[in-house]
């Protein structure tokens, strides 16, 4: 008897919520952003927002709140309740953190619930021309017959610019000399003076200073060349098979949202992603639409996090 009644119950509670996902929302959706205003975080998010807004005809509310590499942002969406009115925009660094930081205020995967993976973005290779090297196989050469010699910058310790010249380092048993910058634009001013030799940037923030001759391109870090930069080798195909370093951006919730309400968001998310509209809005940022399923995005989160854990590990990389 006992077991009918859990089973009446339990059938009610998915009846319920499912009349409740039908009817969502009803009110504004509060999208937490973990970075500042004008950052490519913020824009990818507006540009969701805002469609998904007037999919809805509900207010989405966007709100940047920025510090200690999106922790901040992360911890507001663990402590708002589990309704589906609240969402945070992730990046890669969400997986990074736990490696890099001694405590977290949440676990990375248990206390979110996973939407789509929204948008993928190579990073392209750059060099200064007084570097004498001309591709990965060289600047490998270079670096094996000069070891801690060769420096590269980043934006700061920890990022992905970062951690993609580290993972060479170890696939290709080399030690280049870690740059970090407080930012990508006095990092870009460095290299374009000379002052550093190597830089991982975004392809769109970095052809530009190539095609004027002030930089030159070695290769993309990710496992397909960009539709960008089609002519620039990807690092894998230079002889280090298996390198693929992306940025990506991603929506998350609170954990125990319910799972109806998360396959809305999913579908319509996912629709907006692949609009033509968004699809050309994110590719002249040099970023790829992609759309997953909630379960897909959640497997890529574990991923990353054992992936750039290793990387961290390995190199002794620490956020101080």
């Amino acid at each position: 008897m006992l077991k009918v009644r859990l089973a009446v119950a339990a059938a009610l509670i998915t009846a319920c919520t499912a009349v409740h996902a039908q009817t969502y929302p009803t009110r504004a959706i509060r999208f937490i952003i973990p970075q500042s205003a004008g950052s490519a975080t913020d824009t990818v998010a507006r540009m969701i927002g805002q469609r998904l807004a007037d999919k809805f005809s509900q207010p989405v509310i966007h709100e940047n709140r920025a510090g200690a590499g999106g922790v901040i942002g992360a911890e507001l969406t663990v402590k708002a309740p589990p309704d589906g009115y609240t969402m945070l925009i992730i990046s890669a660094t969400h997986s990074v953190n736990p490696s890099l930081r001694k405590s977290m205020p949440y676990d990375s995967v248990a206390d979110f619930a996973p939407i789509t993976l929204a948008t993928a973005q190579p990073y392209v290779m750059l060099a200064h021309p007084s570097l004498p090297a001309k591709n990965v196989k060289e600047l490998v050469a270079l670096a094996r017959a000069h070891p801690g010699q060769v420096n590269y910058a980043s934006s700061g310790a920890g990022t992905l610019g970062h951690l993609g010249f580290e993972q060479l380092n170890t696939m290709a048993k080399v030690k280049m000399v870690h740059v970090p910058y407080k930012g990508i634009v006095p990092a870009m001013t460095d290299i374009v003076g000379g002052h550093v030799t190597l830089l991982y940037s975004t392809v769109v923030s970095g052809l530009p200073q190539v095609n004027a001759g002030k930089l030159r391109a070695l290769a993309v870090s990710s496992g397909k060349r960009a539709q960008v930069a089609p002519n620039v080798p990807t690092v894998a195909e230079s002889g280090f098979p298996g390198y693929d370093v992306r940025g990506w951006y991603g929506i998350v919730a609170p954990a125990k949202t319910p799972a109806a309400i998360i396959n809305r968001l999913n579908t319509e998310i996912v629709a907006i992603l692949r609009s033509p509209a968004a699809s050309e809005r994110l590719a002249a940022d040099g970023s790829e639409a992609v759309g997953s399923t909630p379960e897909e995005f959640g497997a890529h989160i574990k991923s990353e996090m054992m992936k750039w854990g290793q990387v961290v590990k390995a190199a002794g990389i620490t956020a101080d």
